[in-house]
């Protein structure tokens, strides 16, 4: 196991994608995502997609050298297409934006469209909340959620994540989460590594319970609290994809193959002002006092300790240095 920098991360990482085709603004935007993934411990959204990243630029399925365009058709409305390029770009060009429109008007929504896989939707939502605002976050991925009961699957994993400030350039609350029992991710890596998985997270292709990871992805993952988290994920659709102009999820292929059509997905966030409410900070701060007050309990979100260095299996490690190498 390496024992690898935040800084030895992002560096690598941002010479992979430029020797693949990315443009400098995109390479260190993703780079900086990946290392915010891997400084939590979210391996899923880290080091883990770099290889697919690298693949899918030379490819041609993600465009590394794209300009988001932003526009506003209305005054607290902002848009920004991707051009079929990374999700992490796009969401820049288009925050300042947003920002500034949400400090006019209380609350304004910012839609991505046409971008790649943002895979973690947190790193989106705690920027706004750095910033001051209150941000939700919801987007959509490629279909592996029927809905409950059936075996047709409709829906992606669908994230809605909620970021919090506390007032001090801090996050007071944040969760992020799938709309599914598990993320997909997890099954993925279990898959790989060989291992089971627990009952309750996944159906097979003839909607039966089951433990092999293998069943799963080609069956369905199960909604979180079933027709409850099934809601969820379809709201989450209707904004990622309605109101942002990504493809439905139904048509997205696998977000990890290395070439085919573009994602093509949608992110949708609403900023919110929470000084347009005089007493947000006393409630926060009580409501936080309460949710603390047992052992152990706390807000979703807080006091998240960032790991640095952190530990990379070796084989992932050369992988990376490999794939940063420049050609010839």
């Amino acid at each position: 196991m390496a024992q690898v920098s935040l800084e030895q991360i992002q560096r690598t990482v941002q010479g992979a994608l430029l020797t693949h085709g990315a443009d400098a603004f995109a390479a260190a935007e993703v780079a900086r995502a990946v290392t915010a993934a891997e400084a939590v411990g979210n391996k899923i959204c880290g080091l883990y997609y770099v290889e697919s990243y690298c693949l899918q630029l030379t490819s041609g399925r993600v465009k590394g050298d794209v300009t988001p365009t932003v526009s506003t058709p209305r005054g607290a409305a902002v848009h920004v297409d991707a051009h079929f390029g990374f999700a992490q770009p796009a969401f820049a060009y288009g925050l300042p934006v947003a920002l500034d429109a949400a400090r006019q008007s209380g609350i304004a929504s910012l839609a991505v469209g046409h971008a790649h896989t943002c895979t973690s939707l947190g790193y989106f939502t705690e920027q706004i909340a750095r910033a001051g605002f209150i941000g939700v976050g919801f987007t959509n991925a490629s279909p592996i959620v029927a809905a409950p009961g059936g075996k047709t699957r409709v829906i992606g994993t669908n994230p809605i994540a909620f970021s919090v400030p506390d007032g001090a350039g801090g996050i007071a609350m944040q969760f992020d989460q799938s709309t599914t029992t598990v993320a997909l991710g997890k099954i993925t890596m279990a898959k790989a590594a060989g291992e089971t998985i627990p009952e309750g997270w996944a159906v097979d292709a003839d909607g039966k319970p089951t433990t092999d990871p293998a069943a799963a992805i080609a069956g369905s993952l199960v909604s979180m609290g079933g027709y409850k988290g099934w809601g969820f994920g379809l709201m989450a659709e209707i904004l990622a994809a309605g109101l942002a102009g990504g493809t439905l999820s139904r048509d997205v292929k696998p977000l990890k193959a290395p070439d085919g059509a573009p994602h093509d997905l949608g992110q949708y966030y609403i900023v919110i002002d929470p000084s347009t409410a005089p007493d947000f900070q006393a409630k926060l701060t009580a409501l936080s006092a309460a949710a603390s007050a047992d052992e152990g309990a706390r807000m979703p979100g807080q006091n998240k300790a960032l790991m640095d260095p952190v530990d990379v299996p070796d084989a992932v490690w050369e992988q990376m240095l490999a794939l940063a190498k420049p050609a010839g």
